[in-house]
This record gives C-alpha cells, structure tokens and sequence, in this order.
C-alpha cells in the first residue's frame, strides 16, 4: 500500500486547534501527590465536558516516581519520597530546576492515536531545545530526548511519560534546565544505566524557567495540530504522521 501524506494545516486551523487549550504555569513548587489528583480530576472533568484541555508548567520537590514497569532494584538510594505515578515507565527524578509539563488533552477529538501523540510530544521538546541550540532527538528503541553531552557521550535531557484514560491524556513530559543532576544518582534512570543524563545549564546553556517555557509555547500551536490519526502504512499497524519531525 503507497504512504499518503497528511494534508498540511492552516493557520486557521491551527489557530482553532489550541483555542480551547488552557496554558497554566506554576511559580513555586507543588506537591506531588496534590498534583496528581488535580491532573485526574481535570482529565475526568475534560471526559465529561466541564472543563477544558490544559497545559500545566510546574515544578516539584525532590522526588522519585515510579512508573508502572518499575523494578524494585533500580531503587538504589531513597532519598527523596518515592511515589507510584501511574503512568508507563520506571523510576524517574522530579525536582527543582526541572521544567515538568502535565498534559490534559482529548484524544477523542484529536485522532485516538497515542502513538502519533507520543511522537509529535517528543518532536515538540526536540523543537523548544532546538531554539536553544541543542540539538536534541530521539534514539531508537529508547523512550526519551537526547543530545550530546560536553564529552561527547549521548546523555539524556527529557523524559516522558503518559497514561490515557478514556481517551484523555494524563502525565506528560520533563526537561532538564538546571537540576541537581546528583540527585538522578538514587536511582538508574529510566531503567537506562549505562546513559548520563544532562541538562541545559550542563551544556552551557543557562536560560531562566520563562525562556524555556516561551519556547514550547511558540511550538505548541504546530505541536497540538499534528495529532490526529495517521494513515496506515500497511495492515500491521498505524505510522506516525510527519516521521521526519
């Protein structure tokens, strides 16, 4: 079966897109667990119709999470409080210094397809770091954003993680602007032991919250007009739309 390309959008279609789609950044740093219920009570409230999409920007305490394939072993030193996140993955680091992004959005309106979410999600990172000069990506067979890192070593920046509920997205993404990246040492990161991780202010590159945060909203708009379902590339599955962003 030949590919078929998806029609480029507009910039009224794009405009309509992220109309509806609430942007909410947090100045200082919100509990976990508060968090959470709040994120689940919106992608309830956005099911039902009583509220609409969100984008949520914050940070949290120190914290490790621990996705739905967590191993226990992975766990090497709790430091910090560890909480079970229910989204997919293994352990991750939360903390101050890194940018973390909940997303509540309708699947339902925007293609049910969640691997066409994840990957345009990941493209939308790859772009904001991308007007910092980082050349970020993304490396096969591995969940997450990359780049190299001052010695050359590839090094992860980003990570992700995402949970759909009737259709209705929950958790999101972090990047990593200047954390503490000692505190990554408590346990092995994604499961991924033998990559570092990196951040912004470890490359060199020392922005304030806000400049990352006006990077991904001038991504957002290309960002929310990509998901929608992507045309079958033969009868084994569904490919992701636009596979060279």
């Amino acid at each position: 079966m030949s590919r078929q390309s998806p029609s480029p959008q507009s910039p009224a279609e794009q405009a309509s897109a992220i109309q509806n789609v609430e942007w909410r950044v947090e100045h200082t740093p919100v509990d976990y667990p508060q968090a959470l219920a709040e994120m689940e009570a919106r992608a309830a409230a956005i099911f039902e119709g009583q509220a609409a999409e969100r984008v949520w920007l914050l940070e949290h305490p120190p914290l490790y999470t621990a996705g739905t394939s967590a191993d226990p072993a992975e766990l090497l030193d709790p430091r910090f409080p560890v909480h079970d996140a229910g989204r997919g993955g293994r352990y991750t680091y939360h903390g101050p210094g890194q940018r973390i992004g909940y997303l509540n959005i309708d699947l339902r309106e925007r293609g049910r397809d969640v691997r066409n979410f994840v990957h345009h999600l990941e493209g939308w990172m790859i772009d904001a770091l991308g007007d910092f000069g980082i050349a970020a990506r993304r490396a096969e067979g591995r969940i997450g954003i990359w780049t190299d890192d001052t010695q050359g070593r590839e090094a992860k920046i980003g990570a992700l993680g995402i949970r759909v509920r009737r259709w209705v997205t929950l958790h999101g993404f972090s990047i990593n602007v200047d954390p503490d990246l000692s505190h990554f040492g408590g346990i092995v990161p994604c499961g991924l032991a033998e990559y570092p991780v990196t951040s912004m202010a470890a490359l060199g590159i020392q922005v304030p919250m806000a400049e990352l945060d006006s990077a991904l909203a001038r991504h957002f708009p290309a960002f929310i007009s990509r998901l929608r379902r992507c045309p079958a590339a033969d009868e084994a599955g569904v490919e992701q739309c636009e596979t060279g962003r």
